[in-house]
């Protein structure tokens, strides 16, 4: 409040090209374009002074101005499939850092995986005017990235790929082949498959992964050991206890796409007597900060969700730019823990389900 007790007047783009004496389209363009458009509106040192005296003189640009003007609201729209998923969860961290970093603004709704919801969400972010979106839960024969496409919307893919469009992701079928590699290498022949949702890509892609590597290796794999399920643990416990019911003998080792599906089995297993990492081996996916601090460590893929986030925020970037965008697969790493560490162990016991 000034001395009248009158609220001070907000700071002007015309009152700071008064102040340096420059034209007022200078000082605008320095402050509200992208780096590359303000270095051709003033030299280095005009665009300097510019944001030393924006900042000292507290200007803050009014959005809806802004938005009539460029026709954009630097918003971006992300739909997941629920963000108590702490990988979701984490991604987003990533989102909302990188668009930060370029001065862009983000919100997050939850679609729970559900195809009406997602294309429900999908329209109010729009009639929002969001510049574009980052879909963290595209299902596999969607119509809403083909609709998207038609309308000319901007928009990339994040967590789960979709064929012919931009995707920042885990190379997930390079994780699954890692975690064949590891049960092959520890003595294990007889292996299941928690394998997810068949919608989703992650859950195909580190099934395939494996599958495809297991044979290569000289294994078999038959059908009745590839088990879906959902994400969560509940799921993952379900599995477990279908797995353990089926005629034959219990696996020496199971595969769980998802750290929670495969927290949710070792469950089961614990249940139904057996011992994690003694009578057989489990290993999950994503190397949530849950994975290493269980009772039994768990043996893990790590995705790097961070970076995942932060690199779909850039792709968009582009899209919006009218850049063509190659997808970007993100390296996976394999962390081996107590839960698989001690080998075939269960298949020297010769241990049968019931």
């Amino acid at each position: 409040m000034d001395s009248a007790g009158r609220g001070r007047a907000a700071v002007t783009l015309k009152d700071l090209a008064a102040e340096l004496g420059i034209h007022v389209s200078t000082v605008s363009r320095v402050l509200h374009s992208d780096t590359d458009v303000a270095r051709g509106a003033a030299s280095k040192e005009t665009a300097r002074k510019v944001r030393d005296l924006a900042k000292l003189r507290g200007y803050s640009p009014d959005p809806q101005a802004t938005s009539l003007r460029t026709r954009r609201t630097r918003a971006i729209g992300v739909i997941v499939p629920r963000l108590s998923d702490i990988v979701l969860a984490t991604m987003y961290e990533g989102v909302e850092e990188a668009a930060a970093e370029s001065n862009h603004s983000t919100f997050v709704m939850n679609s729970h995986d559900d195809l009406d919801e997602q294309r429900r969400k999908a329209e109010i972010m729009l009639a929002r005017r969001v510049d574009g979106l980052i879909l963290g839960d595209v299902h596999a024969g969607s119509s809403l990235v083909d609709d998207l496409v038609k309308r000319h919307v901007p928009f990339v893919l994040m967590n789960r790929r979709y064929p012919g469009f931009p995707s920042s992701t885990c190379d997930d079928t390079a994780g699954g082949r890692l975690v064949a590699d590891h049960l092959w290498s520890t003595g294990h022949r007889s292996v299941a498959i928690i394998a997810g949702e068949t919608y989703a890509s992650t859950g195909v892609d580190r099934t395939a992964g494996f599958v495809e590597r297991w044979h290569e290796l000289g294994g078999e794999m038959p059908g009745d050991r590839i088990l879906p399920s959902r994400f969560d643990t509940e799921g993952g416990r379900q599995a477990g206890e279908e797995l353990l019911r089926r005629a034959g003998e219990t696996p020496t080792a199971v595969f769980a796409v998802n750290d929670f599906a495969a927290i949710g089995a070792m469950g089961a297993f614990r249940a139904a007597g057996l011992v994690v990492g003694q009578d057989l081996a489990v290993v999950g996916f994503n190397d949530t900060s849950l994975a290493a601090q269980l009772p039994i460590p768990l043996t893990s893929v790590r995705s790097p969700m961070l970076e995942i986030g932060r690199s779909a925020v850039g792709m968009l970037r582009r899209v919006m730019a009218g850049e063509e965008v190659a997808s970007i697969r993100h390296p996976a790493e394999l962390f081996v823990r107590e839960s698989s560490e001690a080998g075939a162990v269960g298949a020297r016991r010769g241990l049968r389900a019931g």
